[in-house]
């Protein structure tokens, strides 16, 4: 998967678990800030990412999100259930999940074979 819509699931899954408001993720990987927009709901997500320009909107049940990253013109899944989350990346055909805990989202992601850090 690649780093931008993994930032962008990390801050989606985050103010879902937390029912938080957010404005940015850091990516430790990349050591930046990605400024964030729009909103998060238990059934709908509509956000701008600003450092890749483009939005990312989905809709689903709660605990169950489809989405589409318009970057990438692929869709995403995203499951969550109390504090963990997994998801499907159509683009890269590869498979990741993570949690949150306070401030921090640790994502694996299968097709990279490694953990990602993010505080949000």
């Amino acid at each position: 998967m690649a780093p931008g819509p993994r930032a962008i699931l990390a801050f989606i899954a985050a103010s879902l678990v937390t029912g938080r408001r957010r404005a940015s993720v850091y990516d430790f990987a990349d050591g930046r800030h990605r400024l964030v927009s729009g909103s998060v709901d238990a059934g709908r997500v509509s956000v701008y990412d600003h450092s890749d320009g483009c939005h990312i909107t989905g809709s689903g049940s709660a605990g169950h999100l489809s989405l589409y990253h318009f970057g990438l013109g692929a869709h995403l899944t995203l499951d969550v259930a109390g504090a963990q989350f997994r998801g499907y990346d159509f683009g890269s055909g590869s498979h990741y999940s993570g949690h949150v805990s306070g401030n921090t989202v640790t994502i694996y992601d299968f097709g990279e074979g490694k953990y990602f850090q993010y505080a949000v």
